[in-house]
């Protein structure tokens, strides 16, 4: 007989990306996290215990750096409070190769004056690229914070100007 897998059992799997190692996580759930080359629990190359959720992130995530995936269809378990899920919707409805600035987001969910809770709410976006926190810039389209760095930003958002 199979033992049920454990709730908090992670999954996990790096992908070779233009924009360096990203660190895929998931729970039994859904995805749980993506990690750039930089965060200080990145993961070494080459390091996996896959499952679905993993599999699908990895495809799709494949699929959008080749210019053939502009929306993520793959199951997430990103946690947060209302308040932060509320806005990492929103940030999944900005269209590919467009942006919206922090102020426009609180409007979006109903709270526009709440747009430094909302830039607080972006920074801590587990899922980036899928959630996608690299389209929010700031009121003036000044390119502002971003957990990959900068030039990762702009990278990404290059990428999806040349094949939106």
């Amino acid at each position: 007989m199979r033992r049920p897998v454990p709730e908090t059992e992670e999954f996990f799997a790096t992908l070779a990306s233009p924009i360096g190692l990203l660190s895929v996580l998931a729970s039994h759930k859904g995805l749980t996290e993506i990690r750039f080359a930089n965060h200080p629990k990145a993961l070494p190359a080459n390091s996996e215990k896959r499952n679905p959720f993993i599999d699908a992130a990895i495809d799709q995530l494949n699929g959008y750096f080749v210019g053939k995936r502009q929306v993520f269809d793959v199951v997430l378990d990103e946690g947060g409070t209302d308040f932060q899920r509320s806005v990492w919707a929103a940030l999944r409805a900005i269209p590919f190769g467009q942006t919206a600035s922090y102020g426009d987001i609180a409007k979006t969910i109903g709270k526009p004056k709440a747009a430094r809770a909302v830039g607080m709410a972006n920074n801590r976006n587990p899922i980036p690229i899928i959630t996608p926190c690299h389209r929010v810039v700031g009121s003036d389209g000044s390119l502002i914070g971003f957990a990959g760095g900068l030039d990762i930003k702009r990278q990404l958002l290059e990428h999806e100007r040349e094949n939106a």
